[in-house]
């Protein structure tokens, strides 16, 4: 039995070009989220917290019910053990939101894929309602980022600022496909990374397009940054490596990119997951 040499391919596996340039590989993500059963305090027992156990039931009967809606699951009344048993439990998962419109709601998906958290702020930036939510992505985000904005973009000037050259094409093609699109209809994404862009675009770009209410944060394999412009069902999105580099830029006509989503799968197993901590602590 004789040894057989493999070839080696990668960075360093290749001679020096002549000319002495390196060839630059981009930097891959190192982290990648993944669940862990919430640690609770040893000192939290379901028995001894009533509000809190009544909170868990109500979640487990709405992942149980899904697709279907449920009532209300109001955690503003909870004491201060109760609130954090739950605190601990639910944890933070890898999307997060921040709705800016009327009244400030900060969004955490817990670590169940599909529970939502959602917090009301008032003026003086105190909690005013705490609420969960099981779903694909919360109501709030799906009906209210774009509530108010402008469903057409300005396409109308005299003289472009200099240094604009391929926005106005992208501005034309997504005012096409926002005149045709119906909630839940065809995703359209338009790929900036992959077309040429000056400084100058992009700008242009992100004026003509607004600026909505909503920013939403994905951390999964590296993190995902979606911003809601003006115009309505417009979405900016962005994936940075775990160096923070972009290296994706798009543009996204939908009612909210998906990699903010959970799935049905995500909520089923969610629901077997929380009967699984329950059997622990109940």
């Amino acid at each position: 039995m004789t040894s057989i040499s493999l070839p080696i391919f990668g960075q360093g596996s290749q001679p020096p070009e002549q000319d002495g340039v390196a060839l630059a590989y981009l930097p891959m993500p190192e982290d990648m989220a993944t669940y862990r059963m919430p640690q609770l305090s040893t000192q939290l027992s379901l028995t001894q917290l009533p509000q809190a156990k009544n909170a868990v039931q109500q979640l487990q009967q709405a992942l149980n019910a899904f697709p279907l809606l449920t009532a209300e699951n109001d955690l503003s009344g909870l004491s201060a053990d109760n609130r954090q048993f739950i605190d601990e439990l639910l944890g933070e998962g890898e999307v997060s939101a921040i709705c800016s419109g009327s009244q400030e709601i900060r969004i955490q998906e817990s670590v169940l894929a599909g529970v939502w958290r959602l917090q009301t702020l008032n003026s003086e930036r105190h909690i005013v309602k705490d609420t969960l939510e099981v779903g694909i992505i919360p109501a709030q985000l799906l009906h209210g980022a774009f509530a108010g904005m402008a469903t057409q973009i300005d396409t109308h000037w005299t003289e472009l600022p200099v240094g604009v050259m391929n926005a106005p094409p992208l501005l034309a093609e997504l005012n096409a496909k926002i005149a045709d699109y119906q909630p839940g209809g065809e995703v359209h994404t338009i790929n900036l990374s992959l077309l040429p862009q000056t400084e100058q675009d992009l700008l242009f770009l992100a004026q003509r397009l607004g600026t909505g209410t909503v920013t939403i944060l994905s951390r999964g394999y590296g993190n995902c940054r979606i911003t809601a412009t003006g115009t309505a069902f417009v979405w900016w999105v962005q994936y940075f490596n775990s160096q923070d580099t972009l290296i994706l830029n798009t543009l996204e006509v939908s009612d909210v990119p998906s990699v903010a989503c959970a799935s049905p799968e995500d909520i089923a197993d969610s629901c077997q997951r929380l009967q699984d901590i329950m059997q622990v602590y109940w």
